[in-house]
C-alpha cells in the first residue's frame, strides 16, 4: 500500500503533467457520482475502457493507437483534447506517473512506484490512487476534475476560467503561475479591423497585461528606439494584435498562445493587447445604461404603485376602531371625505364644521368639526372623546369617530339634513316652523339635555345651549350637538365661550358673577332658547313693546300677567295650542330665574312640557325687575320649589 498522499498514476512511461492534461473543476459540495463519469480510488482505466460524461457529450479514454484524450461523441467523432506532446501510452512506456507534491504542484515522474498498476497486455492503463478519498470525474463540458470523496471542505484546485476552447491555456487566454491562485482574462472584446475612414487613434486602444513571465509564441521582431515607437508601429498595422517592448519591439499578428503571467513580485514583463476602443466603450456604455434605465423605470413603477396604494388605502381599508366603538380616521381620510374641506356647514368658537362623505361601510354623509387652538395632549384627547362617544341618545348627535394627528383634532358626527334650529328660526327666507313642530323640538331638546344631566354615569354639562347647537335630522327630530366640548377643551372652554358671538345672551348670571358653574346653568340657557322658539325672535335684539326693549323682560311680565298669546311668533298668526303655549312660556320663565336653586331640573322641565305636572305662574326674575324698575311686591313673588 502506498503512503498517504494525493496521486494519479499511469503505466505509461510518459504521462502529461495534470495542469496541461485536465481542467480541474471547483468542487462545491458533496454529491453522489455516476459510475460512468467517475474514476474512484483504486480503479483503473485501460484498453477500450472510457469515462463518459453525464449527458454523453464527451468521452475520455484511449483510442485505437493507445493515444489518451477526450472526444466529442456522436456520428461525427471529433477529438477535443489530446495529451500535449501527442505521445502514446503502451507497454514499452509504462513507468511514468503524475504526483502532487506538498506545495500542491502537479509533477511528472518516471520512477516506478511500488503501487503502480501495470497492464502491459492492454497496451496501457491510467490509474488514480491515493489515501482512498480522491476521485476523478469527466464532466459534460469536456473537462476533468479531481476532488475529495465525501469532503465539503476546500477544493483541491480552483477551476481554471478559460477563454479558449476546451483547453486550459487556449488562444487569447492567460496562464497564471503558480496554480494555487488563478487569474484569467479574455483579452479582446472584438477583433481589430482595418477601416480607411476611421482614425486609428480614435478606433483602438491598448490594454496592458503586467507581470508577464512567458510571452506568446511567434512574435515579429523590430528594432525601435522606444516603446512609443513600438506602439505606433502596431497602431498603424491593422493586423497587429499586440506588442511588447523589452529593448526590442515584439509584434504579434495572430492569436496569442502560451501567454503566462506570474503573481509573485519581480515579473516585470508587459504585454499590450490591441482592442477596438469604440466598440468596447459602446458595449460598456450599453452594459451600464441598460441596468441603469431598467433600475430607474423600476423605481418609478414602485413609486407610482406606492402612491396609488396610499391613495386607494384612504378608503379601501376600514378606519381603525378603538374601544367604545369609535373609529379613528387619518388626516388624509378627512381631506378626502371633505374634498379638502371645501363645503363649510358652519363656524363657531371651537372650530369649523364641514360636510363630508365616508364609505358606506362607515356611514354616508357626515359632519366633520375641525377644532382649533386645542392645546390638549393626544392621550387626554383620545380618553375624553371615547367617553363622549359612549353617550348615545335619540336626541343627541351621534359621534362616529375622530382624527388626531400631530396638532390636528377633528370630530366626525352624523350628518343632520335639516341643519340647525337657528337657521329655521332666524334665517331670511326660511320656511316657518308650525307650532306643533316647535313644541316637539322644544320637548326633544329638553329630553336630550335631561339625559346628559341625569342619565349618564358622569353628569355632562353642555355649557353652550343655543339654537345653533340643536340640529334637525330629515324628520326634524332635534339632536343636541357639541355636548362634551367643555370636557374636551377644559380651561380653554370658558375663554372661547365668553368670546363667541351670539352666546352671551344665553349665559346664566353665574358665568358673569364667578359662581361655580353647575348643570343649572344649562337650564337657564334652555329657558332663553325656549323663549326664542316661541317668539321666533332673538332675545338679544331690541324690541319696541311699550316700555320694554328686551324681550325676556317683556315675556316674563306678560307671563306673569297671563297674556301669552302676544309672545307667539307673528308668522304663525295665532295658530297654536293655547295650553301648550302657556306651558312653554311658564316653563321658560321658571328656567331663567336668577337663583339657580329656583330653576327646575331638566327632568322636571320634560314633565312640565309633557303635561305630567302643573306649571305655576313663575315670578319675574329679580335681575329683570331691575331693568324696568319694578318693586318686588308689585307682582307675584311665588317661587317654584323643587
Amino acid at each position: 500500500m502506498a503512503k498517504p498522499g494525493k496521486h494519479i498514476a499511469s503505466s505509461s512511461s510518459f504521462v502529461v503533467p495534470l495542469p496541461y492534461l485536465i481542467t480541474v473543476l471547483l468542487s462545491s459540495g458533496c454529491k453522489s457520482v455516476d459510475a460512468t463519469d467517475t474514476l474512484l480510488p483504486g480503479q483503473s482505466l485501460s484498453g477500450n475502457q472510457s469515462l463518459l460524461s453525464k449527458y454523453g457529450s464527451f468521452k475520455l479514454g484511449f483510442d485505437s493507437d493507445c493515444t489518451f484524450g477526450i472526444w466529442v461523441t456522436g456520428k461525427n467523432v471529433s477529438l477535443v483534447w489530446i495529451d500535449r506532446f501527442i505521445l502514446k501510452i503502451n507497454a514499452e512506456q509504462s513507468r511514468g506517473f503524475i504526483v502532487q507534491d506538498t506545495s500542491d504542484n502537479i509533477n511528472y515522474s518516471d520512477a516506478f512506484p511500488s503501487w503502480m498498476d501495470i497492464h502491459e497486455e492492454d497496451g496501457g492503463s491510467f490509474l488514480m490512487f491515493n489515501d482512498a478519498h480522491l476521485y476523478l470525474q469527466l464532466h459534460d463540458d469536456g473537462t476533468v476534475s479531481a476532488a475529495k470523496l465525501g469532503d465539503c471542505g476546500p477544493a483541491l484546485w480552483s477551476q481554471y476560467s478559460r477563454c479558449g476552447n476546451a483547453a486550459y491555456c487556449g488562444p487569447d487566454s492567460i496562464c497564471v503561475v503558480p496554480y494555487a491562485e488563478i487569474r484569467s482574462y479574455c483579452l479582446r472584446v472584438a477583433a481589430p479591423h482595418c477601416l480607411s475612414n476611421l482614425s486609428a487613434k480614435q478606433d483602438i486602444s491598448f490594454h496592458p497585461i503586467d507581470e508577464v513571465l512567458v510571452f506568446p509564441e511567434t512574435p515579429s521582431l523590430v528594432q525601435v528606439r522606444g516603446i512609443r515607437e513600438c506602439e505606433a508601429i502596431c497602431s498603424s498595422d491593422c493586423s497587429c494584435t499586440s506588442y511588447a517592448f523589452n529593448g526590442t519591439c515584439l509584434l504579434w499578428s495572430v492569436e496569442l498562445h502560451k501567454l503566462t503571467v506570474g503573481i509573485m513580485p519581480g515579473s516585470d514583463g508587459h504585454l499590450y493587447i490591441r482592442t477596438a476602443k469604440q466598440k468596447e466603450n459602446s458595449g460598456s456604455k450599453i452594459g451600464i445604461l441598460i441596468p441603469t434605465v431598467t433600475g430607474v423605470l423600476l423605481l418609478l413603477l414602485v413609486a407610482l404603485f406606492v402612491w396609488w396604494r396610499s391613495k386607494r388605502k384612504i378608503f379601501t381599508e376600514r378606519p381603525e376602531n378603538c374601544s367604545g366603538g369609535l373609529m379613528i380616521f387619518s388626516d388624509a381620510q378627512m381631506k378626502k371625505a371633505t374634498r379638502n374641506f371645501s363645503e363649510k356647514l358652519g363656524e363657531g368658537g371651537f372650530g369649523c364644521v364641514f360636510k363630508g362623505t365616508l364609505p358606506a361601510a362607515a356611514s354616508s354623509m357626515v359632519a366633520i368639526k375641525r377644532l382649533k387652538d386645542l392645546g390638549q395632549g393626544e392621550k387626554q384627547f383620545r380618553a375624553e372623546v371615547q367617553t363622549i362617544g359612549m353617550i348615545q341618545h335619540i336626541n343627541l348627535v351621534r359621534l362616529f369617530g375622530f382624527c388626531v394627528e400631530r396638532s390636528t383634532r377633528m370630530l366626525v358626527y352624523e350628518y343632520m339634513e335639516n341643519g340647525s334650529l337657528n337657521s329655521h328660526l332666524f334665517s331670511k327666507g326660511s320656511s316657518k316652523l308650525p307650532w306643533e313642530l316647535r313644541y316637539r323640538i322644544a320637548l326633544g331638546t329638553a329630553r336630550g339635555l335631561a339625559y346628559l344631566h341625569e342619565g349618564c354615569t358622569d353628569r355632562i354639562i353642555h355649557c353652550d345651549m343655543k339654537p345653533d347647537n340643536v340640529l334637525l335630522d330629515a324628520d326634524f327630530c332635534p339632536k343636541i350637538a357639541d355636548f362634551g366640548m367643555a370636557k374636551l377643551l377644559g380651561r380653554d372652554f370658558s375663554r372661547a365661550l365668553t368670546t363667541m358671538r351670539g352666546t352671551i345672551g344665553y349665559l346664566a348670571p353665574e358665568w358673569i358673577s364667578g359662581v361655580p358653574i353647575t348643570h343649572k346653568s344649562d337650564v337657564y340657557s334652555y329657558g332663553m332658547m325656549l323663549l326664542e322658539i316661541i317668539s321666533g325672535r332673538r332675545n338679544s335684539e331690541k324690541i319696541k313693546e311699550g316700555e320694554f326693549t328686551y324681550f325676556p323682560i317683556f315675556a316674563a311680565v306678560k307671563v306673569n300677567e297671563g297674556d301669552v298669546v302676544c309672545l307667539l311668533d307673528s308668522r304663525l298668526a295665532g295658530d297654536a295650542d293655547l295650553e301648550q303655549l302657556t306651558r312653554a312660556c311658564r316653563t321658560a320663565c321658571w328656567c331663567i330665574q336668577d337663583d339657580e336653586d329656583h330653576r327646575p331640573m331638566m327632568g322636571h322641565v320634560v314633565r312640565m312640557l309633557e303635561g305630567v305636572v302643573d306649571v305655576q305662574v313663575p315670578p319675574i326674575p329679580r335681575s329683570l325687575q331691575n331693568f324696568v324698575g319694578m318693586d318686588d311686591c308689585s307682582h307675584s313673588t311665588a317661587f317654584y320649589t323643587l
